[in-house]
């Protein structure tokens, strides 16, 4: 029983990176009609009402009180600062410098993770994080040298810096919400707190969404209905099953995936050192992921 909620934690789990690797072409391509927080607001809008219906349909209700501190902080910091802060970073700095950045978030949940939530940092885990990071930075620089005119302004490093932050710290405050709400409450009212945050953004998303070719709204709503309301749900459940550090390395995966992705649906064939990034990204996650194996008795045993 056990090893068969694993496995469905790592399917979530892998449902979530590969959706969260297709927000990566969806958000460039949106940002070009909407600015930071119309997008962030339609985006979070879009995928509250999902969220909602199916909270409705399945008739969960409100989460229990306890939950709520973590569902409030998560909201803001996680659904509200980091999709604001990071549409307006990437509008602020080419997407290699972008991805760089931002990848200091894992490694922020880990060290949060063991500060606040007493999780500990086994050296598979610290191995594997820097081994993926040191592929991000390989697909980061990458990108940013393929990239014509690519920039990277002060102003749009330290809002990458600030999304980083935001992710870390919403991820580690989700956490202990889990264990009082369901993936679902925790997502939805998340979710919900996020819209909220952004409403201050209403008038921008009605009248750029007036102007916004068809294209632009359609990827503002894709980003909302999977990247959003499907994604954040399955990383909700496979983070209730593991640590927040174990987690967030998980992520690392996304670099090598939105790789994959552009060379397959954008035909932009990667160059030796995008697909080294990549591979390194992937083998960081696999060794982040594993167990050690102790010695017991004559044979060996994993370690949990």
């Amino acid at each position: 029983m056990q090893k068969q909620s694993s496995r469905l934690a790592l399917a979530a789990a892998g449902v979530t990176v590969v959706l969260w690797a297709s927000a990566f072409v969806s958000i460039r391509s949106a940002g070009e009609a909407y600015s930071p927080g119309a997008l962030a607001l339609g985006r979070l809008l879009a995928g509250g009402l999902v969220l909602a219906a199916v909270l409705l349909v399945r008739r969960e209700g409100l989460p229990p009180r306890a939950a709520w501190p973590g569902i409030l902080v998560s909201g803001l910091l996680w659904f509200g600062v980091y999709m604001v802060v990071l549409n307006w970073g990437e509008q602020e700095v080419d997407a290699g410098t972008a991805a760089m950045v931002v990848n200091i978030g894992p490694i922020l949940i880990a060290l949060l993770g063991a500060r606040f939530l007493r999780e500990s940092l086994p050296p598979r885990l610290l191995a594997g994080m820097a081994v993926s990071f040191a592929g991000a930075v390989v697909v980061g620089l990458s990108m940013s040298r393929a990239s014509s005119g690519a920039h990277a302004s002060l102003l749009g490093v330290l809002l990458c810096v600030l999304a980083a932050m935001a992710y870390a710290g919403g991820v580690v405050a989700q956490k202990p919400a889990l264990a009082h709400g369901s993936a679902l409450q925790v997502t939805t009212f998340g979710c919900l707190v996020g819209a909220v945050a952004c409403l201050p953004f209403a008038g921008q998303l009605v009248d750029e969404a007036g102007r916004a070719p068809l294209s632009a709204t359609l990827n503002m709503l894709y980003l909302g209905v999977f990247p959003t309301a499907l994604a954040f749900t399955t990383w909700a459940y496979a983070l209730a099953r593991t640590t927040a550090g174990r987690m967030g390395a998980t992520t690392y995966a996304v670099p090598a995936l939105v790789v994959l992705m552009a060379w397959l649906f954008l035909g932009e064939l990667p160059g030796p050192l995008t697909l080294a990034g990549g591979a390194l990204c992937l083998a960081g996650v696999a060794v982040s992921r594993s167990r050690a194996r102790t010695s017991v008795g004559a044979g060996t045993a994993e370690s949990t």
